[in-house]
């Protein structure tokens, strides 16, 4: 193990204590950092070649069979051992797993959004506040090919433990930013997208409507509200789910998952 660094007892440790801070979103964002926790994130960051600036694990458990290949790896971030007490002052967790990393963001460009096209639609969601929906949105979006996802302005903390968990490992997978959605919607239109929306009102389903345009954008609201007015103006047209059962509507996660499949169905395997 070839970056094995000594080993962290102490929860004192000036390193710990930034570590810890990360569990605040001020802390992040000023920063530029994020904690990743548990075996099935840390691997699949690992997978996707993120940046990472360290490996912590608990010493007296090692580094864990799933990970062995990247730890014993030339090249790759510092593996850390560190006590039960650090892993514990650490974790967002009641019952930690006994490992976790330390992540850089990665800032895209706006040119990320541009040059997808012709692909999967573009995901925005326009205050989406529940961390797990938008973790969720973020994980069906890499599956179903999104291009990318915007998360606009009162949308929940990409970065969030909660988000990050929803996601599985996804948010390694497809490009997320962070935008204006005012802004972004009209130059999206200026550059021949299609903005599509869900509403209970709309009068045409989302199987009547063709998302597989190359430069689709489905937008999707807060979970009480919806749509806030500022961007529902933008919206070019509105589909509705239909549901032949009986139910009020659909959780923001599932409907985005609906629409962003019959997305795929209509761009893969529509004759």
């Amino acid at each position: 193990m070839p970056s094995l660094e000594p080993a962290i007892l102490s929860v004192a440790n000036p390193r710990v204590k930034g570590w810890a801070k990360l569990s605040e979103r001020k802390h992040r964002e000023r920063e530029g950092r994020f904690r990743i926790e548990g075996v099935h994130l840390v691997a699949e960051a690992l997978k996707a070649g993120w940046p990472l600036e360290n490996v912590v694990f608990e010493e007296g458990a090692g580094v864990p069979r799933e990970l062995q290949q990247w730890a014993e790896a030339a090249g790759g971030p510092p593996w850390t051992p560190v006590s039960p007490d650090v892993i514990a002052k650490c974790s967002d967790t009641q019952s930690p797993q006994p490992i976790f990393a330390v992540a850089r963001k990665r800032e895209l460009a706006l040119d990320v959004l541009w040059e997808a096209a012709p692909g999967g639609p573009v995901v925005a969601l326009d205050g989406v506040q529940d961390p797990g929906n938008v973790g969720t949105i973020v994980r069906s979006a890499a599956a179903g090919g999104a291009a990318a996802v915007v998360l606009g302005r009162g949308t929940a903390d990409l970065y969030n433990a909660k988000t990050l968990r929803a996601t599985m490992g996804a948010v390694f997978r497809v490009p997320v930013l962070e935008a204006d959605l005012t802004e972004l919607l009209p130059a999206a239109r200026e550059r021949g997208a299609a903005v599509i929306g869900t509403s209970l009102q709309a009068t045409r389903n989302c199987y009547e409507c063709d998302l597989a345009g190359p430069r689709t954008w489905l937008v999707f609201g807060n979970e009480g509200s919806g749509l806030s007015p500022a961007v529902e103006a933008l919206v070019d047209r509105s589909v509705l789910i239909p549901m032949s059962g009986q139910a009020e509507s659909l959780n923001v996660a599932m409907a985005a998952t609906v629409l962003l499949f019959e997305a795929q169905r209509q761009r893969l395997f529509s004759s």
